[in-house]
């Protein structure tokens, strides 16, 4: 048929031969026995010790005890853990990118030791290092000063006295040294519209131990002369890394924080329980040194100084628009309360998230907690802007409910507190269909935030669950604002009898 047949293998052994259908037939696995066949719906082979997904996806190879990413975290820090070597923080690659660009440091937290010279700013680090450790909300594994001094550097320290005799100066022995062990620009080669350095120094073999560097020639006015003559070679420690801010050496000693505790939260714990040693004399800071903390939670500092700011003005804001729509501050007052209403629902869900025992159960196979990712969330900007979007809906049913008792009351005078209470009643009762609709539509809205997993759905879920919670509590200004209506109604006739 014109075709090869199989060449064959370097051991002598034929290759197999391919099956009627033009498929390679499955490869032995290395014990002689045929691998298990995969088949349509994936089912188990208990003999080759894979765990079948119960959803039908491919087979998990995990533990049984590994549920999550932190689970294999951990994992990974106790089979890593050597003598003098701490674990560092839990950071993904594009996540570390972020930190460092943010802060400088390869941490979430750390703090930044500004000092006049590196021994002093690393033992500085070391002791805040130990102080650390003892701090609520810190993790001690991720706990890490700087090492700076400890790189050992091979000095050649030049003998004055002997270089004068031969009429060289420092410059002279520190060029020569610089073109034959370091290397030395020559020239500059163009290769179209790249531009190479041409450098020139001795062969590997001539400079790779002090002996050989000893051995360097030194040319002089009476002649070439050993390099060893002239300096004293001699090991020393030295940095293994310089960092400088503003001008200042600096050194970092990085930590992390334990789950349950806000950036912020524990770094208001470290300053003050650092400032109580120093007070108390058991911590030392030398004269010219010193420290500052530094990470994402200056972010949340300033964020939070913004929030003070805006988050009056838009309570005023709406206080205004109220105000302008009803022309009466009693009933924007009665509207208005329908925003701490609000306020308080999305508090009371932010506390059932980090109770254990909310919503813990099942429902048709699958665990509300885990559905809608139900763990502790700290207040951060997300919660805020969240809680920001919950006061401009928040007023929506008192508003419809307000607007139709003043038509409702502008139409009809009541002269009685039983006609005043009957017209309330009425008027309260036509509008529980549309603000039970409006509210429906944004917590319905809400339920695909709240069960999202995807990319985004850490920074979205935390602004929907104050919104989620207030609306759900706001259904109860369907009753305050007819009542508070009523109150003032009464109290109208009353002082209007006398």
């Amino acid at each position: 048929d014109g075709k090869q047949p199989p060449a064959e293998s370097g051991d002598g052994k034929q290759p197999p031969a391919e099956s009627g259908d033009g498929k390679q037939p499955p490869a032995e696995s290395g014990d002689g026995k045929q691998p298990p066949a995969e088949s349509g719906d994936r089912s188990p082979n208990r003999s080759d010790g894979l765990i079948p997904d119960p959803k039908g996806q491919y087979f998990r190879q995990w533990r049984d005890h590994i549920k999550s990413a932190d689970d294999i975290w951990e994992e990974i820090i106790a089979a890593a853990q050597l003598p003098g070597v701490t674990s560092a923080p839990k950071l993904q690659p594009i996540e570390t990118r972020l930190v460092m660009l943010q802060t400088g440091m390869r941490a979430p937290m750390g703090i930044k030791v500004r000092g006049p010279d590196l021994a002093t700013i690393e033992a500085v680090g070391l002791e805040l290092e130990r102080e650390l450790k003892n701090i609520d909300g810190v993790k001690d594994a991720a706990v890490f000063a700087d090492r700076i001094v400890g790189k050992p550097y091979l000095l050649l320290e030049v003998k004055r006295d002997v270089i004068a005799r031969y009429g060289l100066s420092v410059a002279d022995v520190q060029q020569q040294i610089m073109a034959t062990v370091g290397g030395m620009k020559m020239t500059t080669t163009v290769e179209g519209r790249e531009r190479y350095d041409v450098r020139l120094r001795y062969p590997r073999e001539l400079r790779d131990d002090p002996e050989a560097i000893k051995n360097i020639l030194v040319p002089t006015l009476s002649g070439q002369i050993r390099l060893g003559e002239l300096i004293d070679i001699k090991y020393e420690q030295g940095p293994q890394s310089i960092k400088s801010e503003d001008g200042f050496l600096v050194g970092y000693v990085l930590f992390d924080r334990l789950d349950g505790f806000s950036e912020v939260e524990v770094v208001k714990n470290a300053k003050a329980y650092l400032d109580g040693l120093q007070e108390q004399g058991t911590l030392d800071i030398p004269a010219g040194v010193s420290y500052r903390f530094a990470g994402n939670y200056e972010q949340q500092v300033r964020a939070n100084e913004r929030l003070a700011l805006v988050v009056p003005i838009a309570l005023g804001l709406i206080f205004l628009i109220l105000y302008f729509q009803f022309r009466s501050i009693t009933t924007a007052l009665m509207v208005f309360s329908g925003v701490f209403v609000a306020f308080s629902g999305g508090f009371l869900l932010l506390g059932g998230y980090a109770d254990p025992d909310f919503m813990n159960f099942n429902f048709f196979g699958e665990n509300l907690r885990d559905l809608f990712q139900m763990r502790t969330i700290n207040l951060s900007v997300a919660v805020w802007v969240g809680f920001l979007a919950l006061f401009g809906i928040a007023t929506d049913d008192g508003v419809l409910v307000a607007t139709f008792l003043r038509d409702s009351f502008k139409r009809n005078t009541p002269d009685t507190v039983a006609e005043i209470r009957a017209a309330v009643i009425e008027g309260g009762l036509r509008r529980v269909r549309p603000a039970m609709m409006t509210t429906a539509t944004t917590i319905l809205a809400l339920l695909p935030v709240l069960t999202a997993t995807g990319r985004g759905a850490d920074i979205m879920l935390p602004m929907a669950i104050p919104s989620f919670g207030g609306m759900a509590l706001q259904v109860v200004t369907m009753f305050t604002v007819p009542v508070l209506w009523c109150m003032r109604e009464e109290i109208k006739l009353k002082i209007g009898k006398r």
